[in-house]
Order: C-alpha cells, then sequence, then structure tokens
C-alpha cells in the first residue's frame, strides 16, 4: 500500500530527526537526486532499503553545479510526481530545502574538488564538480546518514565523491550502484525526456558501441586506441557529430590506458540534438593463460 514520504523543508529539523533515528539504533541510508526521478533513482531507494531501517531522499536542483549556458532554468521538475513514485517505499523521509536554505544569504565558501574531478567532465564542464563537491558536504551535513546511495551511470562523479569523502574524513559509506538502463539499453537519465523520438533512436547508438566493445575485449582485444576510434567511428557513423570524449580509462585514476591489461572503465559524453549525454560501462578482460 502507498504511503505518503514524510516530508522536510527545513535542514535543521531533519537533521534533529535523523539523529534521534540513530541514537535509537536505526542504520539511515541518503539517497540525493536532483529530482525528476525515474526507476534509476528508485534503484537506489531499494538498495538502501535492503541494508538501512531509513532512507532520506533529497530533491534539490542544485545551482552552482551548472554554468551559464547549462540548463539549470529548464532542468525538470516533478515533485508531486516524484513523492508519488517515493510513496511505494516505506519509510521515507524526503527533504525539499529552499535555495536560501542550502546556501544562506552571503554564503562564500564552496568546496574545490578532488583531482579525479580534473579530466572528463572537468574538462567540459570546468565548475561542475565543484558545485556538486560543495553541495554533497553540505547534504552531508543536513542528512548525516551512516551510507550514501550513487548510481554508476554518472561514474566520475561517484569517484569524485569518494575522495572527497576519504580526503575530508566524512564518517559516511559511499555506495555505488548499478546503472539502469531502459528495456532498450538507453542508460536511464533524467535528461532523456528532452529527446524526441528521433534522437531517442539515435541516441541508443551510445549504450550499443560500449557494449560492442566490451565484447571486442572479451575476445581479446587490447588496444585502447584503436577501440576508442571504433566507437567514435561508430556514434559519427550514425550521426552524433558531437563527441565530448571517448576514453578507456582506469577505473580509480580515469588516467587514460594504451594496453588493456586489466579492468577498465570506458566513458563516451556526447550531444543528441540539444541533448548532453554520457554513459560507462566497466569491463574486466579475460585472464591470460
Amino acid at each position: 500500500m502507498a504511503v505518503p514520504p514524510r516530508i522536510f523543508y527545513e535542514p535543521a529539523e531533519l537533521r534533529a530527526e535523523i539523529r534521534q533515528a540513530q541514537t535509537s539504533g536505526k542504520r539511515v541510508g541518503l539517497v540525493p537526486t536532483m529530482g525528476a526521478l525515474h526507476q534509476g533513482h528508485l534503484s537506489l531507494v531499494a538498495e538502501s532499503q535492503k541494508s538501512c531501517d531509513l532512507t532520506v531522499v533529497t530533491i534539490f536542483v542544485n545551482p552552482t553545479q551548472f554554468a551559464p549556458g547549462e540548463d539549470f532554468s529548464k532542468y525538470p521538475r516533478t515533485l508531486d510526481a516524484d513523492l508519488e513514485l517515493l510513496s511505494e517505499f516505506d519509510p521515507v523521509w524526503v527533504l525539499v530545502p529552499p535555495v536560501d536554505a542550502m546556501y544562506p544569504p552571503r554564503s562564500t565558501t564552496e568546496v574545490k574538488a578532488p583531482a579525479i574531478a580534473l579530466p572528463l567532465e572537468g574538462a567540459f564542464r570546468p565548475i561542475h564538480f565543484d558545485g556538486v563537491a560543495t553541495i554533497v558536504l553540505k547534504l552531508f551535513q543536513v542528512a548525516p546518514a551512516d551510507a550514501a546511495f550513487f548510481g554508476q551511470k554518472d561514474y566520475q562523479q561517484v569517484r569524485v565523491i569518494e575522495d572527497m569523502v576519504r580526503d575530508l574524513l566524512v564518517p559516511i559509506e559511499i555506495v555505488r550502484c548499478p546503472i539502469i538502463r531502459e528495456a532498450d539499453g538507453l542508460a536511464m537519465s533524467s535528461r532523456n525526456r528532452y529527446l524526441s523520438p528521433e534522437e531517442r533512436e539515435i541516441a541508443l547508438n551510445i549504450s550499443r558501441s560500449l557494449h560492442e566493445t566490451v565484447g571486442q575485449i572479451e575476445k581479446g582485444a587490447t588496444s585502447a586506441q584503436v577501440l576508442r576510434d571504433r566507437i567514435d567511428q561508430s556514434l559519427r557513423g550514425a550521426g552524433i557529430s558531437e563527441i565530448d570524449y571517448v576514453s578507456i580509462a582506469c577505473p580509480r585514476s580515469l588516467k587514460s590506458v594504451e594496453t588493456i591489461e586489466g579492468d577498465v572503465v570506458i566513458l563516451v559524453a556526447a550531444k543528441v540534438g540539444n541533448t548532453r549525454l554520457i554513459d560507462n560501462v566497466l569491463v574486466t578482460p579475460p585472464a591470460s593463460c
């Protein structure tokens, strides 16, 4: 039976309630989101509920991670639908803070993201990860949970948060959860709703090219440059001409590799129409004899 989530607007009230729950022995999970929830977000809530007594979901479109000209003003805001989706879980608390609660007047403090933020997304969205690190650290203060759950689709973002937590000694467990895909393979994203039916069909070539590359690695391909070129050619052949990057990298450092000798992560960022999409896949090559 659907149970409406308990909604908080004031960070201090939520923090006090979480502390009280933890004092009574409850393990608390946190799922930070910007709303416009889909099954990918809900999978994080479900994962939290497996190991936690209480799950807190935050819904906040963070202005500091959007550069001028990005889609902050038109980013989908669907609070009523989000709350209806969350009513399928119990117990769930939801924080929906106003902007001035998260960024008080005259606030000037910000977090400089760790070095893992510099390549890939960091090169194309220079302020993005500083804004992510700042808001996530604030949310960890507001909602001092025992564990926080993030999706692998934003792979570099998870690595940024993992390193920030390590570097700043934040006492919270970071749990990385698998990418959730549509039946046709498209990685779920709040931005998918921007795609026209024709653009969506073109976008499918991103996940297809990634999984074709996985197959090539599993068959023994080891030249990262050859595989990067194949992905690039495949995307351009499908009509995707605005490609920010195709990377085959170390999963830990995100440094590009030239020879595939161990686990790698393949990451792609490209525009389909006016919509920028990212996707990735982790690959373990076959063991040598």
